[in-house]
C-alpha cells in the first residue's frame, strides 16, 4: 500500500452527497442514482462522519446544505465535471467519423482552415474536431487522434512523417516593397524584421546570404505566424514568407516578395500521432492530409501502418 497518497472520501458517498446537494432531496437522488432514500441517507452519513462536518440540514421538504456542505458541493461540482470532460475524450465516438486535431493557431487558419471542407468531405465523411494551442499536447492522455506541429524532426513517444518544408524569401506590403529596390542583401536590414520564436528563419535567410545576422532591438517577434503576415501587411517590418502558409497573402496582394533569394526553413512541419492503432476515422483523415501535403505512399504507407 503506498501511504504517500493522501486520504480519499468514500467516493460512493461523495456522488450521492452531489446528487442530493444538486437536487435538494434525498429522495431524488435517490431516484437519479437508482437505489433507495436509505442508502443515500447513509451513504451521506458515512461522508459526514468521514469529514466530522455536518453536511445537510434536514428540513420538512428536503435538505439544505450547511455552509460547509456549499464548500464541498462547489469542490465536488467541478471535480466531477472534470472527470466527465476527461472520460468523454476516451470514448469511442458512433455515427459519424469525428477526429481530434491538435495543432497551432498559424497551420490551423493558413493551411487547415482553407482545406477543412475538401478533408471533411468523401467517402466517408468526416468531422474534424479543433485542438488549437501552442503547447504539445499530451495526444493519448488527452484523447488526440493527431496532431499538425512545426519542428526540426521527429517527436519522441509519437509516430511522425513529414508533412512539408519551407524555402522562406523575404516579403512586405506593397508600400514597403516599393522602398526595398532590388539589390544587396544588406539593404534589407534598413528596416525592421518581423519574425515568430527565436528567428531561426531570418538567420538562415541571411546566413545563405553570407551575413551573420542577429535580432536587434528594433524587429519585432510575435509568437504566432498569423500575427507576422499582419504585421507585414501593416507596414511595421519585413517578414519572411514562409510558403504554403503565405501564399494566400502574396495571391491576393496583400504581401508580395522583396527579394528573390530563397532559404530552407530549419524547421519543417510533421504529422503527429499516438503510438498503437489508429481508429478508422483518424486514419482516414491522415491520408487525406499526407496526400494534400505530397507525402509519399512509402513514408504514407508505413505512417499508417506503424
Amino acid at each position: 500500500m503506498d501511504h504517500s497518497l493522501p486520504p480519499l472520501p468514500p467516493l460512493d458517498s461523495l456522488r450521492a452527497f452531489e446528487a442530493a446537494a444538486r437536487l435538494g432531496s434525498f429522495s431524488a437522488a435517490a431516484a437519479a442514482l437508482g437505489i433507495t432514500h436509505g442508502a443515500v441517507s447513509r451513504q451521506v452519513a458515512r461522508l459526514e462522519h468521514w469529514l466530522g462536518h455536518k453536511l445537510f440540514e434536514r428540513q420538512a421538504r428536503g435538505v439544505a446544505l450547511t455552509p460547509q456542505g456549499q464548500r464541498l458541493h462547489l469542490r465536488t461540482g467541478e471535480a466531477f465535471a472534470l472527470i466527465a470532460d476527461s472520460s468523454e475524450r476516451w470514448v469511442e465516438r458512433r455515427g459519424a467519423g469525428i477526429v481530434r486535431l491538435t495543432s497551432i493557431p498559424s497551420v490551423s487558419s493558413l493551411w487547415l482552415m482553407p482545406r477543412l471542407r475538401g478533408f471533411e468531405e468523401g467517402d466517408p465523411p468526416l468531422r474534424i474536431e479543433f485542438v488549437v494551442e501552442h503547447r504539445t499536447a499530451d495526444l493519448e492522455g488527452e484523447g488526440i487522434d493527431l496532431a499538425i506541429r512545426c519542428g526540426r524532426g521527429a517527436a519522441p513517444g509519437r509516430l511522425s512523417v513529414r508533412l512539408f518544408e519551407e524555402r522562406c524569401h523575404p516579403i512586405a506590403c506593397p508600400a514597403l516593397a516599393a522602398r526595398t529596390p532590388p539589390g544587396p542583401p544588406e539593404r534589407l536590414l534598413a528596416h525592421p524584421l518581423v519574425h515568430d520564436s527565436d528567428a531561426a528563419g531570418w538567420k538562415a535567410w541571411f546566413a545563405a546570404q553570407g551575413i551573420d545576422y542577429r535580432p536587434r532591438p528594433q524587429d519585432r517577434r510575435f509568437e504566432d505566424y498569423n500575427l507576422v503576415l499582419d504585421a507585414a501587411a501593416h507596414g511595421l517590418g519585413l517578414a519572411l514568407a514562409r510558403p504554403p502558409l503565405a501564399g494566400e497573402a502574396l495571391a491576393t496582394g496583400r504581401l508580395v516578395s522583396v527579394d528573390e533569394g530563397t532559404v530552407l526553413n530549419p524547421v519543417a512541419y510533421w504529422l503527429d500521432r499516438p503510438q498503437g492503432r489508429l481508429r478508422p476515422a483518424a486514419a482516414e483523415l491522415a491520408r487525406r492530409i499526407m496526400a494534400e501535403a505530397g507525402v509519399a505512399e512509402a513514408a504514407a504507407a508505413a505512417f499508417l501502418k506503424a
